[in-house]
């Protein structure tokens, strides 16, 4: 018994003492009383009980959404002996680079410039943001993520796990991480490596081989005022992007473009050549030579700040002043309503949305409210902005007409990034010179709005049609719009002789909402109806799904869902009555068939939007963007109710 329990205490020393704990490994070696700040400043955090060490870097996406939470965290944590510090590891950032970044999300911890890449080597990190937390001792008891909103081309709206900060909770209660390791997402860190010996045949330079790439496929938005986080234009810029760019071609996740190849042909079709990735590749590996700088091909040209070559002939504010984002919260649609003062008609053939800080903007429209008794074909569309969304020409001698004395209302959709934003979005506008429209161009809006998403439904099947088009008119382009929850899209034409699928959309991306524009605009003499299906996916499998347990119904706000196609169509200037299908061409004549599709028009639109089934559409019944653009245009007395007789007269000026 003796021997026994003998054995009992040694065992316990070798538990208590030998065996280490998770996370306990060997200390990190760094000297912190030689390391400076990017100021110049000595760090005081040596002697911290707890270190939370992050990479970041200053133009990385993730690292800026991130800045303002980590400051928030080492507020939260300060008076528990933690101490926060930011590493910079990324060889295209400057210290005026950082200290701009330090400034614009109002940071007040350190961050050290790692100008030789020495720290990322020694803690082994790869990615911004990355985060390492260290006990007093520098051993690291967490290395990963700050929390679960964001995975490679996933921004959910909110963290479900907030993993860092569940980690230092953990160490101060005096527990180990439960879960002492993630895999951090966010932008890669390009490592300088030796170059590769090879031919001088077959060497790759930035000059001649990687500039031109990047100018024909990456440079329409990577450059200065565009979408694009960081320029690729500079080759000590794009040097240190080198690993990430492969990455994310690699992955399909850029350039972005979401239409399936074996339908249609589209305006602006984005894809990356396997040549062009093989050359990037090698350059990388390579050691990214520069080649001689000198003789740099120029950037095509581009207007600044807009999509097109040429600058749009008038620009006009939302308002004169910005309107001021909180910094968290959800907002209500913003409503703002422009005057352009135009006494006659107006003819446009491009118009641009410019947000004034994207990282606020989630979508911006911009609709055309006709003066009083003026009647206008389709929602009265003139622009809009969402990701991803790039502004194109309409055909040759394709307009939309703007009635003189019309107003213009900015529809502003905002979602708060951590601090207070002021945003002053535009609107640029091309017009076309009256003699020469040929064809006018109205957006149709294609909607379900009676459904109901079961929870857990992996793929829930919406369909809706068009099925009303102008005498010769044709299909110019079509954007469909989802939520969250939104899967996929897929639009076909309808006829005598079988369907034809003209836009498949397999894995929609609700951060890339693309308005497809149809490189050969097509006939619709022939359709009967363009019908169209989305899929959601309401199950716990979709990573950006808001509520798997949830039933989800038609509203504007991105935790509800819509099922929307806006479909452009163009028809001749003078022939812009809606004609009857194919089907019915020898009855077209027929006052009895006008009567009998008013009726049918009627009876879906009171099923679509009268809710307590009454007979009568309250201006509450109807979905925001009808409410806010269509509503006045058929409500005849202003009494906010759209009663039958309403109703019927709308249905009777579109036959």
């Amino acid at each position: 018994m003796h021997i026994l329990l003998r054995l009992f205490f040694v065992v316990l020393f070798l538990v208590a003492f030998l065996v280490p704990v998770a996370g306990a490994a060997e200390p990190v070696d760094v000297d912190w009383t030689e390391l400076r700040s990017v100021d110049g400043a000595p760090l005081t955090i040596g002697g911290a009980k707890w270190k939370v060490v992050c990479f970041l870097g200053s133009e990385c996406p993730l690292a800026r959404l991130y800045g303002a939470r980590l400051q928030k965290l080492a507020a939260e944590f300060r008076s528990d002996g933690v101490q926060l510090v930011g590493v910079n590891s990324n060889r295209q950032d400057s210290p005026a680079d950082i200290e701009r970044y330090l400034e614009k999300h109002r940071l007040t911890f350190p961050i050290i410039k790692d100008v030789g890449q020495d720290l990322a080597r020694r803690f082994g990190a790869t990615r911004t943001p990355e985060v390492f937390v260290l006990d007093a001792d520098d051993r690291i008891r967490y290395q990963g993520r700050i929390d679960d909103q964001y995975e490679p081309g996933i921004s959910r709206a909110a963290p479900t796990r907030r993993i860092l900060r569940k980690a230092l909770r953990e160490l101060i209660a005096g527990s180990d991480v439960s879960a002492p390791k993630t895999v951090a997402v966010g932008c890669l860190i390009t490592f300088t490596r030796a170059p590769q010996k090879v031919a001088p045949e077959e060497t790759v330079t930035f000059v001649d081989d990687v500039a031109p790439i990047l100018n024909r496929h990456c440079v329409e938005c990577h450059r200065a005022g565009e979408i694009g986080p960081f320029q690729l234009t500079d080759y000590n810029e794009v040097v240190g992007w080198g690993e990430m760019m492969l990455e994310v071609i690699q992955q399909q996740r850029m350039p972005p473009w979401h239409a399936d190849p074996e339908h249609g042909e589209f305006v602006g079709e984005r894809k990356f050549p396997e040549s062009a990735l093989k050359m990037l590749t090698a350059w990388v590996e390579q050691g990214m030579p520069s080649g001689d700088l000198n003789a740099l091909p120029p950037p095509p040209e581009w207007s600044a700040g807009w999509h097109l070559p040429e600058s749009p002939d008038l620009v006009i504010a939302m308002r004169d002043r910005p309107f001021v984002v909180p910094s968290d919260g959800t907002v209500e649609y913003q409503y703002f309503v422009v005057n352009p003062q135009w006494e006659k008609d107006r003819w446009v053939r491009a118009a641009q949305v410019a947000p004034g800080d994207a990282s606020v903007v989630h979508h911006a429209i911009v609709f055309v409210r006709p003066p009083d008794g003026e009647y206008t074909a389709g929602i009265g569309w003139m622009g809009g902005y969402v990701p991803g969304q790039r502004a194109a020409m309409l055909p040759a001698g394709h307009a939309r007409r703007i009635p003189a004395r019309s107003k213009l209302v900015f529809q502003m959709h905002y979602t708060p990034n951590g601090q207070s934003t002021p945003d002053k979005t535009k609107v640029g506008v091309w017009f076309s010179d009256p003699d020469e429209v040929t064809h006018v161009v109205t957006t149709q809006v294609a909607l379900n709005h009676n459904f109901e998403i079961p929870p857990g439904a992996k793929s829930h099947s919406v369909g809706f049609q068009l099925d009303r088009f102008a005498r010769e008119s044709r299909l110019l382009s079509v954007m469909p719009h989802m939520h969250l929850r939104g899967k996929s899209f897929q639009i076909a034409a309808r006829r005598a002789s079988g369907d034809a699928t003209l836009l498949s959309v397999p894995n929609y991306d609700f951060n890339w909402q693309h308005w497809y524009q149809l490189k050969k605009p097509l006939p619709l003499s022939d359709v009967r109806s363009l019908e169209m299906e989305v899929r959601f996916d309401n199950s716990a499998d979709n990573p950006t799904n808001p509520d798997p347990k949830e039933f989800v119904r038609w509203g504007d706000q991105t935790w509800e869902e819509m099922a929307v196609a806006f479909i452009d169509v163009g028809h001749p200037r003078d022939k812009q009555r809606v004609i009857e299908r194919p089907d019915d061409a020898e009855t077209r004549a027929s006052e009895a068939v006008r009567s009998r599709r008013v009726a049918a028009e009627v009876e879906r639109f009171l099923s679509q939007m009268d809710r307590n089934r009454d007979g009568v559409v309250e201006r509450e019944e109807a979905p925001d963007a009808f409410r806010r653009f269509g509503f006045r245009r058929m409500d005849r007395n202003r009494d906010d109710r759209l009663t039958r007789s309403e109703i019927e007269s709308a249905a009777a000026r579109r036959f």
